[in-house]
């Protein structure tokens, strides 16, 4: 395998499993709103672990798993002999073999054994002892088994230890809960704001909510002797969903909260979130971090899978590298170092559009303003339709990744056979994945065009596909075309992002002026520097360890409202455009200004 062909783009372009959801409108006698439909894809909570040369990936509502020999590309197997409608499916290896449990909230939760996935061999070695949610099984270098448990913004995290027959040993230890005054990664709120109810029915789900975090998500780590139990908050639903973590010298603890909190968070860019995760090794030793990453704009749970480069530093910190995590990023095939900075950069940001059609609301230029929450689509139905992007000039193009979106599909697809009513909504999974076919071509002048994937006819299923090209090519244009789309639905895409290497050379660069304004907060400005696009925001405990990053376009100041009370911090702003990354100088974010 070459290294172009070692080249990922996050998310993770797997053939995620289409959902059927009907909400009644009503939770728990409460009217939160009209009674709808939704019919979008989704995969959350990944558990990743590499069992006998191959890495096993399961995540939420897929009715199956996907494998993989590189971390590259990823093969979905479907399963009918595990719950398909269980959230947060855990994945460890345990005395040799894989056990897989998940959440139940009401009921108890089944435990499920394999040796051999792939041959689909799960068999129900219990059928639970009690119920929890958003489940971690870890088996301690000792083989004592313990299991972690929460899902919730009224309860903690537990643990307890399992006996061999998978029951609790004792009673389980509250070990984790919130504390907003003191965590500002954990507060509610898009960009940690929390806008008032604007009408009667936010004020019922803001009511129903509540205001505290989602404490859930657990995934504990052992590392040198040192036990790192890794928790989720505040809302898988948010841009700030994000990861962070406790160290103890015992399962159990008593735990300690890491002021390096959160460790795994991206607030900013393409797509946002990196919640309830994964921290899992390589066959190379190096250290990974898969999360969940947010779309929410169908249904709250409209979710993709991201993968981070992370990892130990001298002093034992967990870390994970987010910096530019959806741009193109290299998987080697031996150890690696976790800073690398990004393959290619993006050439599209703004870029001219010319769509065959567009639905009200929904206009081209939203496939390149760097949101995966806003998407061009078609005015019709019909096979055809295209958008095409104008990069104003040659450039050199290394990559394309295009992500298709899920528009209005209750309006053409049937109802899912099979499913659950949970009450206030029901929710089935399609039995079968869709296709998502597509045409891509480049140009330099527009009259001649070159074939970079054509899938039509192959029902193939790549939603957010990621298309290295052979070897790099002066390009200008770039154009997709629809061919057959999930239940015949409309062409939609929320994002043509062209990767590559601009011209000239990379912007000047810019001065952080930070400022503490609360015990959570620091206020941080900059100067606009020429041919920027963006800036990220770097900050951390010390100048050489910037682990946070936050990246932004078009602005000269950012609120950093995710810091830890009493904590000091560094600040630096790197600017960067087409032609690459001009890191910033860090500066402390004192109380009063110098």
């Amino acid at each position: 395998m070459t290294a172009s062909e070692r080249i990922f783009c996050n998310p993770l372009d797997i053939p995620y499993r289409y959902q059927d959801i009907r909400f009644s409108g009503t939770v728990r006698g409460i009217k939160l709103g009209e009674p709808r439909r939704s019919v979008h894809r989704e995969a959350a909570d990944p558990s990743i672990v590499l069992y006998r040369g191959r890495y096993y990936m399961f995540a939420s509502m897929s009715a199956g798993f996907w494998h993989s020999t590189d971390l590259l590309r990823w093969e979905y197997r479907a399963t009918s002999k595990l719950p398909a409608l269980d959230y947060a499916p855990d994945v460890r290896e345990v005395n040799g073999a894989l056990y897989i449990s998940a959440s139940r909230k009401e009921d108890n939760c089944p435990f499920f054994r394999s040796v051999d996935p792939l041959s689909d061999d799960f068999v129900e070695v219990t059928p639970g002892t009690f119920p929890f949610w958003d489940p971690n099984l870890f088996q301690d270098t000792d083989k004592a088994v313990y299991l972690y448990w929460g899902c919730d913004n009224k309860t903690p995290i537990y643990g307890v230890r399992l006996s061999d027959s998978f029951n609790p040993i004792g009673e389980p230890s509250p070990l984790i809960s919130s504390d907003v005054l003191a965590h500002g990664w954990e507060q509610l709120g898009e960009d940690y704001v929390v806008v008032p109810p604007r009408n009667e029915q936010e004020r019922l789900i803001a009511q129903f909510s509540g205001t505290a975090p989602f404490v859930e998500g657990a995934w504990m780590t052992e590392r040198d002797g040192t036990y790192y139990l890794q928790y989720s908050a505040p809302g898988t639903e948010l841009n700030t969903y994000a990861d962070g973590y406790y160290t103890a010298s015992a399962p159990l603890g008593p735990f300690t909260y890491s002021l390096d909190s959160p460790f795994s968070s991206k607030p900013g860019g393409f797509i946002t979130g990196a919640g309830h995760g994964s921290t899992f090794q390589d066959r190379h030793g190096n250290w990974w971090h898969a999360a969940t990453m947010r779309i929410s704009v169908n249904d709250v749970f409209e979710r993709r899978v991201g993968i981070f480069p992370a990892g130990f530093d001298d002093e034992g910190v967990l870390f994970c590298n987010q910096n530019f995590a959806d741009y193109p990023m290299a998987v080697p095939d031996g150890p690696f170092a976790p800073w690398t900075p990004p393959t290619w950069m993006l050439l599209s940001y703004k870029a001219d559009v010319a769509a065959s059609s567009a639905a009200p609301g929904h206009g081209p230029a939203s496939a390149v303003d760097e949101n995966i929450r806003t998407w061009w689509a078609a005015a019709g139905r019909e096979p055809g339709e295209s958008l095409t992007v104008d990069l104003g000039a040659p450039k050199t193009v290394h990559a394309v990744q295009i992500n298709l979106a899920d528009h209005e599909l209750a309006d053409t697809a049937p109802h899912a056979p099979d499913g659950v009513d949970i009450g206030h909504s029901w929710r089935g999974i399609f039995p079968s994945h869709q296709p998502a076919e597509i045409l891509v071509e480049i140009s330099e002048n527009g009259r001649e065009w070159s074939v970079v994937r054509d899938s039509r006819g192959t029902g193939a299923d790549t939603p957010h596909a990621f298309l290295v090209l052979d070897a790099p090519q002066e390009t200008r244009f770039v154009r997709v075309t629809s061919g057959r789309l999930p239940f015949d639905g409309t062409f939609a895409v929320s994002g043509v992002r062209v990767f590559g290497t601009g011209e000239g050379e990379a912007p000047a660069a810019v001065r952080a002026r930070a400022l503490r304004t609360d015990d959570r907060t620091a206020s941080v400005e900059w100067d606009a520097a020429p041919g920027a696009i963006g800036y990220n925001v770097r900050y951390g405990r010390h100048p050489q360890k910037l682990y946070h990053s936050w990246l932004v376009h078009e602005r000269t100041s950012l609120d950093l409202r995710s810091l830890n009370a009493g904590t000091e911090y560094w600040v630096a702003v790197d600017a960067f455009g087409e032609a690459g990354v001009t890191p910033g100088e860090p500066v402390p974010a004192p109380w009063t200004a110098p």
